[in-house]
């Protein structure tokens, strides 16, 4: 019984070994391609599941209003002195935690069978995966921008004008694009859709909370403060800041885009990699 099973076995790792041979190297015009192709797809999915958008179009809504309203008071003795504090923080943590998606939903279509179809078609290996993350690039820009929007409803005025603002969400948008590879490589490796989410909130949450993004650095005890101004998330705060208050490009911009880089040069191939296993 054993040899029957062991050979059939064998048997499939041949035919799959002699296709892999057989297929032809993709080019980068072609693989560019393939990801807008992929990207479109996912933007068609996303149209008819307009659920989709429901974290993105009311999560900015409702913690710009409900950490101003509760920690204004307390934190900047009020609403008005504690947006520009609050505001580009809470613009990183909904970029963030809106990049966390895309792990989960990676795991539902490789459950439903649908990365099976992709596997037989001759395209680049990393265009299944840079797809669909292509097309939430549009999930992160809508929720960045309801993010200032209601902050500017409730007073917020920055100081670095029109320019700032949108470096601001440029380079948040960047940086949840980039942690966004780490997520999608959990969903490669993460048995089910709910453990991919489960993994990414532990992962994301104190990231996210354990920032300067809603407290100044300074009331904070030794300890945590020390965690606070090395986690990178309190780099990309404090960088919107920067951009969005007063127009500055300061040396935290360069070290959040030089990390985001980093991350996708690492998890990029991983996420591949472990594709490629699935197949």
């Amino acid at each position: 019984m054993t040899t029957t099973t062991i050979a059939p076995a064998r048997e499939r790792i041949d035919v799959a070994a002699r296709v892999a041979a057989t297929r032809r190297r993709v080019t980068v015009a072609e693989t560019v391609r393939q990801t807008m192709t992929m990207a479109w797809r996912a933007l068609k999915k996303m149209r008819r599941n307009p659920e989709q958008f429901f974290d993105v179009a009311v999560q900015p809504i409702l913690f710009t209003a409900m950490f101003a309203y509760i920690f204004g008071g307390a934190i900047a003795g009020d609403v008005q002195s504690y947006l520009p504090l609050m505001i580009p923080g809470i613009l990183a943590q909904t970029v963030l935690t809106t990049c966390m998606a895309t792990g989960t939903q990676l795991r539902e279509d490789m459950e439903k069978g649908v990365f099976d179809r992709f596997k037989a078609l001759p395209i680049a290996r990393i265009a299944p995966l840079a797809g669909p993350m292509v097309a939430d690039l549009l999930r992160y820009t809508i929720a960045a921008t309801l993010t200032f929007s209601m902050g500017l409803l409730m007073g917020y005025r920055p100081g670095g004008g029109v320019g700032g603002v949108l470096a601001a969400i440029v380079l948040s948008i960047f940086t949840g694009w980039s942690l966004a590879w780490i997520f999608t490589w959990v969903g490669t490796i993460a048995r089910s859709a709910q453990a991919v989410q489960g993994i990414s909130m532990m992962i994301m949450f104190p990231l996210t909370f354990l920032s300067n993004a809603f407290v100044p650095v300074e009331t904070l005890p030794g300890w945590l403060a020390a965690f606070v101004t090395v986690n990178p998330v309190s780099h990309l705060v404090t960088a919107a800041r920067d951009l969005a208050n007063s127009a500055v490009v300061s040396g935290e911009v360069a070290w959040t885009v030089l990390a985001g880089l980093i991350v996708i040069a690492v998890f990029a191939p991983l996420s591949v990699r472990s594709y490629k296993r699935h197949l």
